[in-house]
């Protein structure tokens, strides 16, 4: 017997619980994303730090309509921002990634997915704020200044940034697989004077597993800025 229909026949024993049946029954599983999917079957607790950036992100830029991600890989954390009030253009320079992301999110009309290289160009619009996790550590520190440069222009002048990267101290616990794709993590100190180069202000957050801080950088696992104004 099929677990549909299993189910069919099942009534909860909690009656608050049968929606969860129902609904189930109408709109099937969650798919997850490319990214979550393979997180979630081989370090499901990396999924619980993941979540937590976003829930961040999304606590900070509440009700801010039009919000840019950079680096949306499978967009999956982008539905926090959605739950937030936020419509969210989500862009990531892998096409397969945001294939897989239109697919599974087809009819949800709270985020749009684009292919755009922020090491070539930007994008021709303007957000109220921007955001980009686990992506500046990927971009090689000759390329760094054409990255935030492509992000700054479409960010309203007096708008927020979030960037969120693994600090440098945190490398000699990473993996192998992780530490192929880091070429530039930095120490707190190290990324707070360099966002300043690109924002008025910049507020450094320390980040250990789930919990966002303020306490000492150097013992920091992740790092969390939060930049306001553009410097034009």
């Amino acid at each position: 017997m099929s677990l549909e229909s299993t189910l069919q026949k099942a009534k909860s024993k909690e009656a608050q619980y049968q929606i969860q049946i129902d609904r189930y029954l109408v709109d099937g599983p969650v798919r997850m994303g490319l990214t979550t999917s393979h997180t979630w079957r081989t370090d499901p607790k990396r999924l619980l730090f993941l979540l937590s950036r976003y829930k961040f992100v999304s606590k900070i830029l509440a009700d801010y309509k039009n919000v840019m991600e950079v680096g949306c890989g499978d967009g999956f954390g982008s539905r926090l921002l959605s739950q937030a009030g936020c419509n969210v253009f989500c862009a990531d320079f892998d096409p397969a990634f945001i294939e897989e992301a239109k697919q599974r999110e087809a009819g949800d009309n709270t985020r749009e997915y684009a292919v755009v290289d922020f090491l070539k160009d930007g994008v021709d619009r303007v957000f109220d704020a921007a955001y980009s996790l686990d992506v500046i550590e990927h971009i090689h520190a000759k390329d760094e200044d054409t990255f935030l440069k492509n992000i700054c222009k479409s960010i309203k002048k007096d708008g927020v940034c979030i960037i969120g990267s693994p600090s440098l101290e945190s490398q000699q616990y990473a993996s192998i697989w992780s530490k192929e794709g880091h070429v530039n993590c930095k120490s707190g100190t190290d990324m707070k004077k360099n966002l300043e180069k690109y924002f008025d202000h910049v507020f450094l957050f320390s980040m250990n597993d789930e919990v966002i801080h303020t306490g000492f950088t150097p013992m920091a696992h992740y790092l969390m800025a939060l930049c306001v104004g553009v410097k034009k």
